[in-house]
């Protein structure tokens, strides 16, 4: 079953055309990694699955359900989607636990008490339970994404999307948030990453899209699209990425 399903997807922005018609899938329980250079419209891709862009045209299913529809409650479909930004988008003047537990008491409508009792466990599985009193700004960068991890999962939501998680943060905090990540893909989470991090692409994902002009070059096995891609134009993506000091 596909947790995601897009239909000919495009989008402009004013004259730019930015997505050209994509079709896609993501299957229940895979983790799903979309690489490409910059402006490609690998984040907008992202940001139309949850409709924080409004498509040109398309569809797009979320869990069955068609959040391109006009008549569709888009908060209610929202409520499966957990969301992780390059920036952390915490609330500066709340603590980790109640930046934690706040959608959860308006959103769900659960009680403050049960908030907090699944806020704590899901900052003790991104590693960070003894931060729960702190302020964001008391916190390392890593340590920030791991609390916007918690939160996204404190929902309970059937599908996580990442736009590029860790290009904020400095290279040594980079290993700790792709650890909580690659835990969340052991535990069946189904993921769709936007990132640059080739290893983690390499290592834990299902499938790799290469995404350039708007359009999607290459899908595969990780060991097909970063190991032996077919299209030249993904071959000299990686050389560059993967060897920067490359010269074509």
């Amino acid at each position: 079953m596909s947790t995601v399903e897009i239909k000919n997807l495009h989008k402009s922005f004013g004259r730019l055309e930015v997505l050209k018609g994509i079709d896609f899938t993501v299957d229940s329980g895979q983790v799903v990694c979309v690489i490409g250079p910059s402006g490609s419209g690998k984040s907008t891709l992202l940001r139309c699955v949850n409709l924080l862009e409004q498509p040109t045209s398309g569809q797009v299913f979320v869990d069955g359900v068609e959040l391109t529809d006009p008549d569709v409650d888009i908060d209610a479909a929202r409520r499966r989607i957990g969301m992780v930004f390059q920036q952390f988008n915490l609330f500066s003047h709340l603590t980790v636990l109640r930046n934690v537990t706040i959608a959860q008491e308006r959103v769900l409508k659960r009680s403050r008490a049960e908030a907090e009792r699944i806020a704590r466990e899901n900052l003790a599985k991104v590693g960070v339970a003894e931060k729960a009193d702190a302020y964001p700004a008391q916190l390392s960068g890593g340590q920030q994404q791991r609390v916007a991890i918690a939160r996204a999962l404190a929902m309970n939501p059937s599908l996580m999307l990442f736009d590029e998680p860790t290009s904020a943060l400095d290279p040594e905090l980079v290993g700790d948030v792709l650890t909580v990540m690659r835990r969340l893909a052991e535990d069946g989470m189904t993921m769709l990453v936007v990132t640059h991090e080739m290893s983690f692409a390499r290592e834990v994902a299902d499938r790799v899209v290469f995404m350039d002009g708007g359009v999607i070059v290459e899908d595969g096995p990780p060991k097909q699209v970063i190991g032996a891609p077919q299209h030249e134009r993904t071959r000299t993506f990686l050389r560059r990425v993967l060897d920067p000091t490359h010269a074509d």
